[in-house]
């Protein structure tokens, strides 16, 4: 009997035939793909060894109920990190920045068996997206993490960073999906993890940290030029930073009843720190302060739809969330999308405000703009609030750097209430700003904005570093 064959013209990468014999404990076709198949013959030919033999101790954890957040979770300076998958880097660093935070009785109790430490390798099990990204926790680290992930102890801390570094590496990675199973919630159960071939190569490490040293220092280039930014629109505007007493008869003072007739009655929004602020932006070298209602065209909330209403699949009706942005700026790579059209829509040069927080002190104080051409209809979640300016009155660029001061971003989050604490765009209007002619708006405008330039320049480079270090590492891999 003559051998059946496919036609040339098939992808092989799509349709292929495998042998009875060839089959090991999967079914699925996805497993037997002939690049990946093929690839891992290679990485095993080269003297591969299991991950589990690195391994001393794995565990993952789980997640605390955030409707009982007020006995599980705590805040930065009580508590203790919470890691989730978004803390994960490629890098192999963690980023801790927007880490949630659990209660030392949580951590040493109910998620003691997850508990985290200096030199541990994490990796990502479940979610979508790129499996086994791995990091490694800093010296002296102490926290904890969800179910989402696994917490490995190995030898010692190299051991850990070179690990790392092998199951970020597209190889890596390739491996580790592989092993996946699950359709829109992909997942690694341990067996699978444990059985990704590795090949240790101290090498490997060298290249990484080389990447790693060549990377941060065009990221702190590129943060030394937007942390001029303040200095400049301040020295712009002639606004002089206010020197905050904070001695007892500051803390102690009195308001006349006239002064919160039909306002805010908390003691804390009337605080002698914000009116030196207020005092400091109405002495600005600038004639003209006034309201921001005074130059905005919309200043509104946005709708979060229901969670049967997300759609898994990228539909007509993108909508932007609480963390759709790549530093300042809103990144239309990462939206979300739902089943049905939200009438709301933005426009470039709208500015989006956090407008609501469990922690109370955020609130208001992570402000991104988008910055690209819309050529579709995009919403936005209950969690922002966008402001769109009068281009003719204000130029948006300015109001976007103008408001990421610490000053107005203290004065907006001054403007908080309620238990879960959240801002109002009619709170916001009323907050008064400099406005200088739109001229030297523009003016100042396009300075900063040759300033976030050169700052993406850097930080697309220091990306390139880490783009380039990883195919040097495939290269040693497969050269072994």
């Amino acid at each position: 009997m003559s051998k059946f064959e496919l036609s040339s013209e098939v992808d092989s990468e799509k349709c292929f035939i495998l042998n009875r014999s060839e089959i090991e404990t999967r079914l699925d076709p996805f497993f037997y793909i002939p690049s990946i198949k093929k690839l891992e013959e290679q990485v095993k030919s080269k003297g591969s060894i299991p991950l589990r033999k690195f391994v001393e101790k794995i565990s993952s954890g789980a997640t605390p109920k955030t409707a009982e957040k007020e006995k599980y979770y705590s805040d930065e300076e009580n508590g203790i990190p919470f890691l989730r998958v978004q803390n994960l880097s490629p890098t192999g660093f963690l980023e801790i920045d927007n880490c949630k935070y659990i209660n030392k009785e949580t951590h040493n109790n109910y998620l003691r068996r997850s508990q985290v430490n200096g030199g541990d390798l994490l990796v990502k099990i479940t979610g979508v997206g790129r499996m086994a990204v791995a990091s490694v926790a800093p010296d002296d680290f102490v926290g904890n993490t969800n179910q989402h992930m696994v917490v490995i102890k190995t030898k010692d801390k190299n051991t850990s960073h070179i690990l790392a570094s092998y199951l970020n590496s597209e190889i890596g990675e390739k491996l580790a999906s592989r092993r996946a199973t699950g359709g829109t919630r992909p997942a690694l159960d341990y067996p699978a993890l444990l059985s990704i071939p590795i090949i240790y190569d101290e090498r490997i490490l060298e290249i990484h940290n080389d990447a790693i040293a060549k990377k941060q220092q065009k990221e702190q280039e590129a943060k030394e030029l937007l942390d001029s930014i303040d200095d400049y629109l301040l020295d712009e505007l002639g606004i002089t930073l206010p020197e905050v007493d904070n001695s007892l008869e500051k803390r102690i003072f009195e308001v006349n009843f006239s002064e919160i007739s039909g306002n805010r009655f908390d003691p804390d929004y009337y605080s002698y720190s914000y009116e030196v602020i207020t005092d400091a932006i109405e002495k600005a070298n600038i004639e003209n302060i006034d309201e921001i209602a005074s130059v905005v065209s919309i200043i509104e909330s946005g709708k979060t739809p229901a969670s049967n209403e997300y759609s898994e699949e990228v539909t007509k009706f993108p909508i932007i969330k609480a963390g759709s942005y790549t530093n300042e700026y809103i990144d239309l790579n990462k939206l979300d999308y739902t089943k049905t059209k939200n009438n709301l829509e933005v426009e470039k040069g709208d500015i989006f405000i956090l407008s609501a927080a469990h922690q109370s002190q955020y609130v208001g104080k992570q402000i991104k703009i988008l910055n690209d051409e819309v050529d579709k209809q995009i919403s936005y979640v209950g969690e922002l609030i966008c402001i769109r300016t009068i281009k003719e009155a204000c130029n948006p660029m300015y109001l976007f750097s103008l408001l990421n001061l610490d000053l107005f971003k203290t004065l907006l989050n001054r403007e908080k209430t309620g238990q879960t604490s959240h801002i109002y765009g009619k709170d916001i209007k009323k907050i008064k700003i400099p406005l200088p002619p739109i001229e030297k708006q523009n003016e100042i405008a396009e300075h900063i904005q040759a300033i976030r330039d050169k700052a993406k320049q850097l930080q697309d480079e220091a990306k390139k570093v880490l783009d380039e270090a990883k195919i040097e590492v495939e290269k040693l891999i497969l050269s072994n």
